[in-house]
């Protein structure tokens, strides 16, 4: 076998793939929250979207669906659901604007904010069962954030 067969056999290595990577780490990450956010009654999306609405609550804003859809990167299909079964968990509201009715705008209930003062503690268990250190763990999320970035900028450098 030829240097270059070599060469093309590696480029489809799993272990050379880094999709793969990303996929593999992002699984062990949520099984590192499951047990965490178990405590709090919630899944993994679910805490996506609390973590939303907590940050909009500091800035007193009703927040549009629309903007969830926008920050979590998910589409209304994927957040209907999981906006139903928060509401119906007694954390979330949901209503239509008044002034344009294809708008709905979220809520936390009392029990939601509540929630939040249990949920502080995540993230430093998390960093425990992680093994990492904080300043790493920080790095390795800018460098996420950055390849995020460059990944919907796409290679022209503008936005899709």
């Amino acid at each position: 076998m030829t240097d270059e067969g070599r060469w093309e056999d590696q480029v489809l290595a799993l272990d050379n793939q880094t999709c793969f990577a990303l996929y593999a780490a992002n699984r062990a990450v949520t099984a590192l929250y499951r047990p965490l956010l178990a405590q709090l009654g919630l899944t993994y999306p679910q805490y996506l979207v609390m973590l939303v609405l907590w940050e909009a609550e500091t800035s007193q804003d009703m927040v549009k669906v629309s903007f969830l859809g926008r920050r979590l990167r998910l589409d209304t299909g994927t957040l209907t659901p999981l906006l139903k079964r928060l509401e119906n968990q007694g954390l979330i509201w949901r209503r239509r604007d008044d002034g344009d009715e294809r708008v709905v705008r979220l809520g936390l209930t009392e029990d939601g904010r509540n929630l939040k003062a249990q949920a502080r503690t995540v993230p430093g268990q998390l960093l425990c069962s992680s093994g990492l250190e904080p300043g790493r763990l920080a790095s390795l999320r800018d460098e996420l954030r950055s390849l995020l970035e460059q990944l919907e900028e796409g290679p022209s450098g503008e936005s899709p």
